[in-house]
């Protein structure tokens, strides 16, 4: 059976921070904690989010990492306790808006953060006690501003994926504004994350013909403006675009994502210094090429559609023009330039094998599979 819900309340306009006081009022936010790391925290964009919200009582945590921790959620909820919080406003990337999930269900449900991890079984454990969340993006890349799932390393070092309908944030606060100026490789990198989301999720079987559509459009709009968004990070229309390519990505993913979220997941838990989005620019040649000869991707033609969606000529052309793709945007040719070595293989297969994301992928990768996809992106 088809399950399919879209999604939240979203604001997506330059200039929507300013709605951001009614929507804690809507919520019912009267105190909340801000989440956020100290890049978001150095560009004067929490100062940005504190302005928006003018006599409102709150505190912050502001020490996310790049790939948030259980460490850091913990931090994060004892400041949230300390302060008698309410609810959360998660400022920044996916790495902050994930750890403000993870503070949304380790600061109102019982045991270790691990209870309530996907593959652990724990998505029924997350329950309508989680703490309010608005989230408030400032790059382009996860979506997880309108996505059910949440991504951590625990204290165990595995990356591990936490999914309730629970934990779609209350609010949505889409102010392309925010993500003026990005530096450009964080903006390819995040960019090409938003990218694969639309990739994976319309080449994912689960039947969705809405998020089909919402992912193609994502699709398409991100592969015309990443160029000039990381060229020219103030060029209003591509930062817009690829705001939306974000957004409808993580909207799309409610279908499942496949071996590239996989592999980047579990080898971002083996070395976590890995940007996930970079890693998923990488993977993305190999794991098209591993989807062709899947029969729901041959059946309804979804690399015809997506090299359609792209401007190409065939499905064929799609590995060689991401990698293309990668090269202009500047980003590394392949693992090896990102410091990945064949010895780390064994960890990161075992690891995909146990991701939530390898069961939805069109076609089941065996561990020979995950190793010929490595060494193709090696």
């Amino acid at each position: 059976m088809a399950f399919i819900n879209f999604v939240t309340q979203i604001q997506f306009e330059f200039g929507a921070l300013k709605l951001l006081a009614q929507e804690c009022q809507r919520v019912g936010i009267t105190r909340p904690l801000i989440v956020t790391d100290p890049g978001v925290k150095a560009a004067g964009l929490l100062q940005k989010v504190q302005d928006a919200l003018p006599g409102v009582t709150m505190a912050v945590y502001d020490q996310t990492p790049s790939n948030p921790t259980e460490a850091a959620v913990r931090a994060a909820v004892a400041v949230y306790k300390a302060n008698g919080c309410d609810g959360l406003i998660a400022v920044g990337g996916g790495s902050s808006i994930d750890c403000a999930k993870g503070v949304a269900i380790a600061a109102t449900h019982e045991g270790p953060l691990k209870t309530y991890a996907t593959i652990e079984g724990g998505s029924l454990k997350i329950t309508e006690r989680v703490a309010p969340l608005i989230a408030v993006p400032t790059t382009a890349g996860t979506g997880s501003e309108v996505a059910r799932g949440a991504i951590v390393i625990l204290d165990d070092h595995r990356k591990l994926g936490f999914h309730s309908w629970h934990l779609v944030p209350k609010a949505a606060i889409c102010d392309p504004e925010l993500t003026l100026g990005l530096p450009p490789m964080l903006t390819a990198a995040t960019g090409m994350d938003a990218i694969a989301h639309c990739m994976e999720a319309f080449m994912a079987p689960a039947f969705n013909p809405p998020a089909d559509g919402i992912g193609l459009d994502g699709l398409a709009r991100g592969w015309t403006h990443i160029e000039r968004a990381t060229r020219d990070g103030l060029d209003r229309e591509a930062r817009l675009n690829m705001m939306s390519t974000s957004m409808q990505g993580a909207m799309a993913f409610q279908k499942g994502l496949g071996c590239v979220h996989s592999l980047s997941h579990s080898l971002g838990g083996v070395d976590p210094r890995l940007h996930h989005g970079t890693l998923n620019a990488v993977f993305l040649p190999a794991v098209v090429k591993f989807n062709a000869s899947a029969e729901s991707v041959r059946k309804e033609n979804r690399l015809g559609r997506m090299a359609y969606a792209m401007g190409l000529k065939s499905a064929d052309d799609i590995p060689d023009a991401i990698k293309a793709m990668n090269a202009r945007l500047g980003l590394p040719k392949g693992l090896a330039a990102m410091g990945v070595k064949e010895s780390q293989f064994d960890d990161v297969i075992r690891g995909a094998l146990a991701d939530h994301c390898h069961k939805t992928n069109p076609r089941l990768a065996t561990p020979e599979d995950y190793r010929e996809m490595l060494l193709q992106s090696l």
